[in-house]
């Protein structure tokens, strides 16, 4: 029997806004957007070297595990993201803190029925376990049903109409998580010109987990009530919105990951312009072509099929990593280029693999930005205090050699939060296209930018 989930895990430390726009049939005008306040893993403190390292290897080897999975997984749970958010689920409503994932596909909570859920965490939230007996809008999906034959790949094997449709991911840690879809009414707030909040809804079908093992059991402190996935496939929350006419198949975030903070949107950015590059397709994550990489003035020399690696082609965006890894003839003759400028630094390498260095100047002034080109003449600009990060009085180079990894890991080129943070990213997935510009990410009292859904 074939079970297919797409689910993420628990660090995603953030409190996310959520954005729904509404456009009038005669002329495109803003309405209505939901927000929701948000926080960042990382705000407010001294990034940890080691923490960060952490961080990405296990999203890393969950980003590849489970390509292959036995039991048919769709081979996408890249946990670890770094942002949550509190939405509402049910009637009456009750309050979840979700990881908002995009590299992860299904929403999903931890459920009534779950002896291994975490019942607290140390991020100073209440967790909730979802019971579909205490929703008057809640409905379980059944196996024989469109959606469940959707994300199996077909019809389960001694599926009767009475029996629910399961769904189960085992990480490549050894975590898994396992249980059955429901269908129940999914709210947030929505915010009218004046800024006046009301509620909005949708219904969405989610997992409800059963069964939770190794880091999404209840060992874990940090612990979140399930995840929110905002990935490409046909079961994410985004598409099966627009499928029912809600909104457009089409999202955005702009996140500041220094003083915490930002925005996710749903809609299509009608203000500023958004340049867009087309995603490689028949690739499970946000994938795109890389065509050159310049540091200053100077162009990198190296072909482009060196972002390809099997499967796997191109550079895989994602804001749930915080750091950048690159190929290593990409990562060496880059960061030769960006030390070449100051040739008396002092450098030390800490633990092992990080450069690092004492600067008292300006960044900006004393380094060289690092600009990627894309298809279609997009280009992502990346200064110094962006990939430059402070530790224990040193600069530390946030770009990292993929080339040291494992074997599974070897030379991918992975760009996260160092490169996304303060550009506002634009998810196009009706026409499987993607792009950013530059914005200030900090949050305001009104939206930052216009969107019609």
């Amino acid at each position: 029997m074939i079970l297919r989930g797409v689910i993420s895990s628990h660090y995603s430390l953030l409190f996310l806004l959520i954005g729904f726009l509404v456009v009038s049939s005669s002329i495109t005008r803003v309405l209505s957007w939901g927000v929701i306040h948000v926080k960042y893993k990382f705000a407010g403190s001294q990034r940890s070297i080691v923490d960060l390292k952490v961080h990405d290897s296990v999203r890393q080897v969950r980003i590849l595990a489970g390509v292959d999975l036995p039991l048919g997984g769709s081979g996408r749970p890249d946990g670890l993201g770094l942002y949550y958010a509190r939405i509402g689920i049910g009637t009456p409503s009750k309050d979840y803190y979700v990881q908002v994932d995009t590299g992860s596909d299904i929403m999903w909570v931890n459920c009534i029925q779950c002896k291994e859920c975490p019942r607290r965490s140390s991020l100073g939230i209440d967790l909730t376990l979802y019971n579909i007996e205490d929703s008057a809008t809640g409905k379980l999906v059944s196996c024989d049903q469109d959606f469940c034959y959707a994300i199996n790949g077909g019809p389960l094997a001694g599926c009767t109409a009475n029996m629910s449709c399961p769904y189960l991911e085992i990480y490549g840690d050894g975590s898994s998580t396992a249980g059955y879809f429901v269908n129940d009414i999914v709210l947030y707030d929505r915010v009218s010109g004046d800024l006046k909040t009301s509620s909005a809804n949708g219904s969405v079908i989610f997992g409800c987990g059963a069964t939770q093992s190794g880091n999404l059991g209840s060992s874990n402190e940090e612990s979140l009530d399930g995840i929110l996935g905002f990935g490409k496939a046909n079961s994410s929350m985004i598409s099966q919105l627009a499928s029912s006419g809600k909104v457009k198949n089409m999202f955005a975030h702009c996140l500041d990951g220094v003083n915490g903070g930002g925005i996710f949107a749903i809609g299509h950015v009608v203000r500023p312009k958004v340049n867009m590059t087309p995603l490689v397709p028949n690739q499970p994550h946000y994938n795109v072509n890389m065509t050159a990489v310049q540091v200053g003035h100077d162009f990198l020399s190296f072909t482009p099929d060196i972002f390809d690696s099997g499967d796997r082609q191109g550079v895989i965006i994602d804001s749930g990593t915080t750091l950048a890894y690159l190929p290593e003839m990409v990562y060496e003759p880059l960061v030769s280029k960006i030390l070449s400028r100051q040739p008396d630094l002092k450098l030390q390498t800490i633990h092992d693999e990080y450069t690092c260095f004492q600067y008292s100047k300006s960044l900006d002034e004393a380094f060289p930005n690092v600009t990627f080109h894309f298809e279609n003449s997009v280009t992502l600009k990346v200064y110094p205090h962006e990939y430059l990060f402070p530790y224990n009085g040193l600069w530390c180079i946030g770009w990292q050699n993929s080339g040291m990894q494992s074997r599974d890991r070897k030379n991918m080129t992975l760009l996260g939060d160092l490169v996304l943070s303060n550009k506002l990213v634009l998810y196009d997935l009706e026409n499987q296209t993607i792009g950013w510009t530059e914005y200030n990410c900090e949050y305001r009292v009104t939206f930052p930018f216009t969107i019609a859904l």
